[in-house]
């Protein structure tokens, strides 16, 4: 049954491969229509966590819960569907090559409605505006903009079917201190605009001073294990040795 609060919540979330436990008994919850952070040191399972969320992954045992529904009980036809309902940004904005920032934006479009080419292109120049970008890079090939505006184009695109819930991995990886920050406000202005329909954010990240001025929660993985999950002012706060080690470095 889908609570009111909480938009993702993982029940001792146990993965192993193999012989290998990448998660050991994940417990926390996502509260919906904030922006949460999961941090951690490499290897920490955070990406393997991501992809329970999206349900690419099921778990070994233990239970993830996604807008109420455990994903691990959905055919493969109602997942694809589910799935309509998030939105992500990934790491290096992940854009095709071949297509333009239309083509790009509007791929969901394309893929999960019926819209016609006019209704596709209106609500693609809606999503230009919302990301801070001019109509004059419609017809642009990826190669032809700067990094800071594919991370817009990504952003555009995965904003397109109007999710619940946005998912962020890594959005600042390999960016200049002045493009950093411009994803980290668009990260915010986003959520922003999106609170009145609660939608959630959760972002994987390494960046601790953006973690900081950006996030509702954060919370900390160490080899698996949620070791700390705190409103971001508690966080900071946070005495325990491994989030103090991870904040010092």
């Amino acid at each position: 049954m889908e609570t009111n609060e909480y938009a993702i919540e993982f029940s001792h979330l146990i993965k192993n491969f193999g012989e290998h436990r990448v998660l050991d008994g994940v417990d926390f919850k996502i509260h919906k229509g904030k922006i949460t952070t999961i941090l951690g040191f490499s290897g920490a399972g955070k990406s393997t966590l991501l992809k329970h969320i999206l349900g690419l992954l099921h778990p070994s045992s233990g239970v993830v819960r996604v807008l109420g529904k455990d994903l691990s009980q959905l055919s493969e036809f109602s997942l694809r569907e589910f799935r309509q309902k998030f939105g992500m940004l990934f790491q290096y904005a992940a854009l095709f090559d071949s297509k333009t920032t239309f083509e790009n934006i509007a791929f969901p479009l394309v893929e999960f409605t019926k819209n016609s080419y006019d209704q596709n292109m209106e609500r693609v120049k809606e999503l230009l505006d919302a990301v801070g970008l001019h109509e004059r890079t419609l017809h642009r090939l990826p190669s032809e903009l700067s990094g800071g505006m594919r991370k817009r184009v990504g952003l555009a695109r995965a904003l397109a079917l109007k999710p619940e819930i946005i998912l962020y991995d890594e959005p600042t990886t390999g960016l200049d201190p002045i493009t950093t920050k411009m994803v980290n406000d668009l990260i915010l202005e986003t959520a922003v605009r999106g609170r009145e329909r609660q939608m959630t954010s959760v972002i994987i990240s390494h960046d601790i001073a953006a973690t900081f001025r950006i996030s509702d929660y954060v919370a900390f993985l160490d080899h698996g294990k949620m070791v700390e999950h705190l409103p971001v002012e508690e966080f900071k706060k946070s005495q325990h040795p491994l989030v103090r080690r991870f904040m010092e470095l």
